[in-house]
């Protein structure tokens, strides 16, 4: 069959063009400031970026769903050994100048494996998913899949990079679930995260470790898997301590300042003030595009990437917030429909993959931009600057494309 750009699937295509030219606008106003700063020309860069990854788009969509599996290791593979040598030859950037997510040579950063590694675990955990061909049913089941996510997992964790770790291990939840993996697997798989966080309240973790027994006797797993669950959780209650010292000063800064950002307002909870007053001043139709005070002036930091989401609060207000999150969750929702129409499972957990990986950027940026979750440095698909998330974005966006046109040769008609 011959591929024809004409016969791309039309909805996605309109959706992702929206949203680039929105978030170009936006890196562009984030540069508008009252005080000089490299952040006037970003906007430029992220044209150039727009360019390789329109390439990128159709390269991947014109790249075979059964090429892309057979390459599927060797990326997976090739995405572990950099993640490695950033840990030996890594820098970082900013408020996070001690993680070492950037592969630098001569001083230039050239991009963060991460992004990248993060569409490699979810392209191997499509194939070994699909080639199992039925659902985990036991947590031995899921020492597979557990090992590809987790491998990058700690590897990121060790930069030290939590946003991202945390994106790795949605990724694997949310590709389990649409393997077909029961709910309540996930929920003791997922156990111990939920135990280290209680852990700092003993009455909470007691509650938990109480309500966990209840469930493991009305589930009856394997008996070894049941104490594997119980004992993961008492040990994540006995290491919560020494796991808190062993994160870096500003991840216990960024936390601490979710709890109370009013306690340290000139410091900790500078960033996460400052966006709550930007947002807030936009009111319904915002103070003007280009003229947001708090960005002009320079109150809001890392406005041109973290927290891109507050300029579009505080220029564009209410309409301009609600079109953004209708844009992105129309993105989601069309990758949806395009995992349920995929031909083969590969395909299909391939684009679920992408979703669950987009949706959890999505949640984690703008939810830490009021509050609702801690700052975890993760960027806003399309929006923020930063040419490996959106060359990540580029790729994963090409694959959906080529999937829904095998789907649509296959009889379905598109919406």
């Amino acid at each position: 069959m011959r591929l024809r750009l004409s016969e791309i699937d039309r909805p996605l295509t309109a959706v992702v063009l929206a949203l680039a030219a929105y978030g170009l606008a936006t890196l562009y106003s984030a540069g508008q400031t009252d005080v000089p700063t490299f952040v006037a020309t970003i906007w430029q860069k992220q044209l150039i970026w727009l360019a390789v990854g329109t390439a990128a788009v159709v390269l991947m969509f014109r790249t075979s769903p059964r090429l892309l599996e057979w390459a599927t290791p060797y990326a997976y593979g090739i995405g572990v050994v950099v993640l490695l040598l950033t840990l030996v030859a890594g820098t970082g950037a900013g408020t996070a100048a001690s993680e070492r997510s950037w592969i630098a040579i001569g001083g230039v950063r050239l991009g963060q494996p991460a992004e990248l590694a993060k569409l490699a675990v979810v392209l191997m955990l499509a194939r070994w998913l699909a080639e199992r061909r039925e659902a985990p049913a036991t947590l031995r089941d899921l020492l597979p899949p557990c090992l590809i996510a987790g491998v990058p997992t700690l590897l990121v964790a060790k930069q030290p990079d939590l946003g991202s770790a945390i994106v790795f291990i949605a990724i694997l939840f949310t590709m389990l679930y649409w393997a077909g993996t029961k709910p309540s697997l996930l929920l003791l798989l997922g156990s111990p995260v939920i135990g280290l966080v209680l852990a700092f309240s003993t009455v909470a973790w007691g509650v938990w470790i109480i309500v966990l027994f209840a469930l493991l006797l009305w589930w009856r797993p394997y008996v070894w898997e049941g104490l594997a669950v119980m004992l993961a959780n008492v040990v994540m209650g006995v290491v919560a301590v020494p796991f808190w010292g062993r994160l870096a000063p500003y991840q216990q800064n960024r936390l601490l300042a979710f709890l109370n950002p009013e306690v340290d307002p000139r410091a900790t909870g500078w960033h996460v003030i400052q966006s709550k007053i930007a947002i807030g001043s936009g009111g319904f139709l915002g103070q003007g595009f280009t003229h947001g005070p708090q960005k002009r002036l320079a109150f809001l930091p890392a406005q041109h990437t973290d927290f891109i989401f507050p300029v579009v609060g505080e220029e564009l207000g209410f309409v301009g917030v609600l079109v953004a999150l209708a844009l992105l969750i129309a993105l989601i929702l069309i990758l949806l429909r395009i995992a349920r129409r995929a031909t083969d499972p590969y395909s299909s957990l391939c684009v679920f993959g992408v979703a669950g990986l987009l949706f959890t950027h999505i949640i984690e940026n703008v939810g830490m931009t009021v509050n609702l979750l801690p700052i975890t440095g993760i960027p806003l698909p399309f929006f923020s600057y930063g040419g490996s998330f959106l060359l990540a974005c580029s790729i994963a966006v090409g694959v959906s494309l080529r999937v829904a046109w095998e789907a649509r040769q296959s009889g379905y008609a598109e919406l």
